[in-house]
C-alpha cells in the first residue's frame, strides 16, 4: 500500500457558457474569465522526534551496568521526555494533512474511496495492467477517487459526489504522485515537481508532468472540476492525477456546460436527502502531446441520483467540435466506452427511473442548449417579485450583519473558552505527568536499591563463612609452627653434646701434625737464615778485598 501527502490550492468557478444537444446543433456564448484568488500553501506535519545513542555511547552505557545507587536525572532531560509526551499526545488530536494513494491490488477497489461509488462498487470493465485506482485525500478525508491510465499518462476517469459549488477561487497549484513513477521510492506526500526533479528515479516515466504542458498549447484540464467542488474537495483536484490535455477554450466550454447542467438540470431533480454521484472520464486517442501524454478524443459524464426512484444520465463532448454535447442513458454510454463496461451498480436505478423526473431533466438540459435560462415560463413572475425581494434584502441586511456580528462573537468566545480548556488540561496534564514521572523514577530507584541489598546478602555470608574457615586453619597452623620450635630446642642441645667427644678426638691427630709441621719449618726457618748470614759475611769481606788489595800484589 502506497500513500501520500498533497496540499492543494482551490481554484475558481468554470465560465459559463450555452449547451448543444446531439452533434447537429449547438450554441457558443460568452465566456467569464476566470477569478485570480491566492494560492494555499502546502504543509507538511512535523514528525515526532526521538533521542537516541550513537554507537560508542550505546557501548558505554551497556558496559556500565546498572549504578550501585538511583542517578538523579537532569532537569533538561526531564524536560524532553515531559515536552515528547505532551508533544505527541498533540499530535493525536490533530487531524491528519492532505494525501493521496496508490491503492493496492489486494484491497477492494478504491478501498476508503469506494464511497463515491453507487453501493460503494467502482465501474467494472476497466482491466488493463497499466490502470492505476488512486484514493485522492485532503486533509485525511477522501475526496474522490480517480483511475489512471500510464500508459496514456491521463486519467480515465475521476468519481466524487457533489457536495456543492465553489463561491470564490485560487490560483492553482499543481502537485504529482511520486510512487506512480518509482514504486519502491519512502516519499509518501504528493509534492511539487520541483521538489522531486533529480532526486525521483524515473521522474514522468508514468505519468505527466507540468514541463510536458509548457509550450504544447494545451492546458491541464481537470476531470472532476474545481467549480463543482468547494472549500477542501475543491482544493484536493488540483493535481496532475486527475489532468488531461485540454485546448484552453475547449476545457473553459467543457467545464461551463457540466457546471450548468450538473447545477441547474441535475441537483434540482435529486433531493438533498440523496446523494448525486458523478463520473467525468475521458476516452484516450492516438494523438500524443510532445509525444507522451495522450489527447482525449472524448470527454464524457456520467451521473446517478442513488435514490428509490433514482434517474441516471450520459453527457458526451467530441474534443474535435467544441459545441457538441450529446444527452444520452448510462447505457448507451458504456456501448461506446468499452464492451462489457458497468458504470453503476445496477445502472443506477434507471429501470426504475420517473419518468416525469427524466422529462424534466431533459427539458432542462434542452432550455440550457437553447441559451434559455432554466424556468423560463416563470421569467414574469420572477420580475414581479424582484422588486419585493430586493426590498426585503435592503430592510433585512442590517439584521443579517448583526446576525453575523453576534455568531462572529460567540465563535471567537467559544474559541476562548476552548483555548482556556485547552490551557487548563495541558497545566493539569503536565502536573500529572510530572507526578507519574516521579512516582516511576522512586519506585524504579526503590526497586533497584532492594534488588542490590537482596543480591549482596549471599556474597556477604558466603564472605563471613570463608573468612571464619580461613581464621580456623591459620590457628591450627600457628599451634603447629610452636609446638614444633618447642621441641626443636632441646633436641638441638643434645645431639650438639653427643658430638662434641667425637669431634676432639678426631681433631688430636691433625693437631699434632700442625705441631710437627710448625716445629720443622722453625728449625728450617734458623737454618736458612744462618746460611744466608754467612754468605753475606763471605760476599762483604770479598767485595773489601778486591777493591783495596793492588792487583800486581796479587800476580807476585
Amino acid at each position: 500500500m502506497i500513500s501520500g501527502c498533497p496540499a492543494f490550492s482551490p481554484r475558481g468557478r468554470g465560465d459559463r457558457s450555452g449547451y448543444k444537444r446531439g452533434t447537429a446543433r449547438g450554441l457558443r456564448t460568452p465566456q467569464r474569465p476566470v477569478p485570480a484568488g491566492i494560492t494555499a500553501r502546502r504543509v507538511s506535519p512535523p514528525s515526532p522526534l526521538r533521542p537516541t545513542l550513537s554507537g560508542s555511547a550505546a557501548a558505554r552505557a551497556r558496559s556500565a551496568g546498572p549504578a550501585p545507587y538511583p542517578a538523579r536525572t537532569d532537569g533538561a532531560r526531564q524536560r524532553a521526555v515531559k515536552m515528547s509526551v505532551l508533544y505527541l499526545l498533540f499530535l493525536s488530536l490533530l487531524p491528519s494533512f492532505s494525501q493521496g494513494r496508490v491503492v493496492g491490488k489486494d484491497e477492494a477497489g478504491f478501498a476508503e474511496c469506494n464511497v463515491f461509488f453507487p453501493g460503494r462498487v467502482p465501474p467494472e470493465g476497466f482491466t488493463e495492467p497499466f490502470h492505476v485506482k488512486i484514493c485522492q485525500q485532503y486533509n485525511g478525508e477522501p475526496r474522490f477517487a480517480t483511475l489512471y491510465s500510464t500508459k496514456d499518462k491521463i486519467p480515465l476517469y475521476s468519481a466524487f459526489k457533489y457536495a456543492g459549488t465553489a463561491r470564490s477561487g485560487a490560483e492553482e497549484s499543481w502537485l504529482l504522485e511520486p510512487q506512480i513513477d518509482d514504486p519502491e521510492n519512502d516519499q509518501r506526500e504528493m509534492v511539487l515537481e520541483a521538489d522531486v526533479v533529480g532526486t525521483l528515479d524515473n521522474l514522468g516515466a508514468n505519468q505527466a508532468l507540468t514541463s510536458d504542458y509548457v509550450g504544447s498549447g494545451y492546458e491541464r484540464g481537470l476531470l472532476n472540476p474545481s467549480s463543482l467542488n468547494k472549500e477542501d474537495f475543491q482544493m484536493a483536484t488540483y493535481t496532475l492525477t486527475n489532468a488531461v490535455p485540454l485546448r484552453p477554450s475547449l476545457s473553459k466550454t467543457w467545464h461551463s456546460n457540466i457546471e450548468r447542467v450538473v447545477e441547474q438540470a441535475l441537483v434540482p431533480h435529486c433531493s438533498k436527502k440523496d446523494q448525486l454521484y458523478l463520473l467525468a472520464g475521458a476516452i484516450p486517442s492516438s494523438v500524443r502531446v510532445k509525444g507522451k501524454v495522450s489527447v482525449p478524443e472524448t470527454l464524457w459524464l456520467a451521473a446517478c441520483c442513488d435514490a428509490p426512484e433514482g434517474w441516471s444520465l450520459g453527457l458526451v463532448k467530441k474534443v474535435g467540435d467544441e459545441s457538441s454535447l450529446a444527452d444520452l442513458t448510462v447505457g448507451e454510454l458504456e456501448k461506446q466506452l468499452l464492451a462489457g463496461l458497468d458504470l453503476f451498480k445496477g445502472n443506477c436505478g434507471e429501470d426504475n427511473e420517473s419518468n416525469e423526473k427524466m422529462e424534466a431533466i431533459l427539458q432542462a438540459v434542452s432550455q440550457i442548449r437553447s441559451g434559455e435560462q432554466v424556468g423560463t415560463n416563470d421569467n414574469e413572475e420572477a420580475k414581479d417579485s424582484g422588486l419585493v425581494r430586493k426590498v426585503v434584502g435592503i430592510i433585512a441586511t442590517p439584521f443579517i450583519k448583526l446576525l453575523e456580528l453576534l455568531i462572529y462573537l460567540i465563535v471567537e468566545l467559544v474559541k476562548f473558552m476552548f483555548y482556556i480548556l485547552w490551557l487548563v488540561i495541558k497545566r493539569v496534564g503536565s502536573t500529572i505527568l510530572n507526578g507519574v514521572y516521579s512516582l516511576w523514577n522512586g519506585t524504579v530507584s526503590y526497586l533497584k536499591a532492594i534488588s542490590m541489598v537482596l543480591i549482596s546478602i549471599p556474597y556477604d555470608v558466603g564472605r563471613v563463612i570463608t573468612n571464619i574457615f580461613l581464621g580456623f586453619l591459620g590457628i591450627i597452623q600457628d599451634v603447629a609452627v610452636i609446638t614444633y620450635r618447642i621441641l626443636r630446642i632441646p633436641m638441638g642441645f643434645v645431639l650438639h653434646l653427643a658430638s662434641f667427644p667425637y669431634y676432639s678426638i678426631c681433631a688430636i691427630p691433625s693437631v699434632v701434625k700442625d705441631m710437627a709441621t710448625g716445629i720443622g719449618g722453625t728449625f728450617s726457618l734458623a737454618i736458612d737464615a744462618t746460611a744466608s748470614i754467612l754468605h753475606g759475611f763471605y760476599y762483604v769481606a770479598s767485595h773489601i778485598a778486591k777493591r783495596f788489595v793492588p792487583k800486581g800484589s796479587s800476580g807476585d
